[in-house]
């Protein structure tokens, strides 16, 4: 009983590498299904924000030093687990005296999806299943992220959404079985808005409103005339004809030649107008270099940070 209350306390609601798509692609016209937008749920507590950055979950010191040097506090630290890892409950157990939650994207390479959704993985899902529920904190997971794009195994043109959903449900069931009630559900695509042919509508792959908790979504920044609206927008609004679950940004960045500074209070400011849950800032440097690493574009995180998680102007 405690651990679901925790849950619902650090929310205030219900509670389920590609490494960043390349946007600098030939650009081609959405795949996206725009439908009328249902009304936005409220996060409430203020939103959040979590960060992804080299070094977890080997320890939790880049946290603190984020966290120091924007001057703010996180919430949540997200690393990615390759299929067959074991839970890491001892990141999980430091990073929650800092009261900041782990964030593990469970990614299955090497693993056929079928092989999950039949059982044949269940040692391996039971045993991580049993380790979440020991360690008996808040974790968030998400398994096979970004499934709407095609640079990953379990995604788009390479496996059929059918497959997808059928192993979703499977491992969300054989956690409720062993009662790892702790998890927080979420179920994570790629922003449609870059408009190129890789990435699809999601809605082919979603499980079903009782197999996840929270939605996400990813999107970078990579020119300057990209804004929130741009990025997110057209995902915003099919997600919310999809479902009525609170959303948040898993992951996103912004380049120095985008305008980082000014990307970071945009995304801000997007994640509040929109009463989402909050955003994961990807601090590391993939086919682009996403890190905060100059004094202004700290003070730029820390300051647009307090004023989301504070209701501020």
């Amino acid at each position: 009983m405690f651990v679901v209350l925790a849950i619902a306390a650090f929310a205030g609601v219900k509670v389920g590498m590609r490494a960043e798509h390349d946007s600098s692609s030939v650009r081609r016209l959405t795949t996206a299904v725009i439908r009328p937008v249902r009304a936005a749920p409220r996060a409430d507590p203020a939103p959040f924000a979590g960060v992804y950055m080299a070094g977890l979950p080997d320890s939790v010191a880049p946290l603190e030093a984020f966290a120091s040097r924007a001057g703010t506090k996180l919430r949540l630290a997200m690393y990615y687990s390759s299929w067959h890892e074991p839970f890491q409950a001892a990141f999980a157990s430091a990073a929650s005296q800092l009261h900041i939650m782990p964030l593990v994207r469970i990614q299955p390479a090497g693993v056929s999806l079928t092989e999950i959704a039949d059982g044949s993985q269940d040692g391996y899902l039971v045993s991580y299943a049993d380790a979440v529920r020991r360690y008996g904190h808040p974790v968030v997971l998400s398994f096979g992220s970004e499934m709407n794009g095609d640079w990953y195994s379990w995604g788009y043109r390479s496996a059929r959404p059918s497959d997808f959903i059928a192993a979703w449900r499977h491992i969300v069931s054989v956690f409720r079985a062993q009662q790892a009630d702790n998890v927080t559900w979420l179920w994570t695509v790629e922003s449609v808005s870059a408009g190129d042919a890789a990435v699809a509508n999601p809605d082919a792959w979603w499980p079903g409103g009782t197999y996840v908790t929270w939605v996400g979504m990813d999107g970078y920044y990579y020119r300057p005339d990209e804004t929130f609206s741009t990025l997110f927008g057209p995902t915003l609004t099919d997600l919310r004809a999809l479902t009525g679950d609170p959303i948040l940004v898993a992951a996103t960045g912004a380049t120095s030649q985008a305008g980082q500074v000014a990307k970071i209070a945009d995304l801000f400011a997007g994640v509040r107008t929109d009463h989402l849950l909050g955003l994961v800032w990807l601090d590391a440097n993939g086919s682009h270099d996403w890190r905060i690493d100059t004094p202004a574009a700290f003070a730029a995180f820390g300051r647009a940070a307090d004023q989301v998680t504070s209701g501020g102007p």
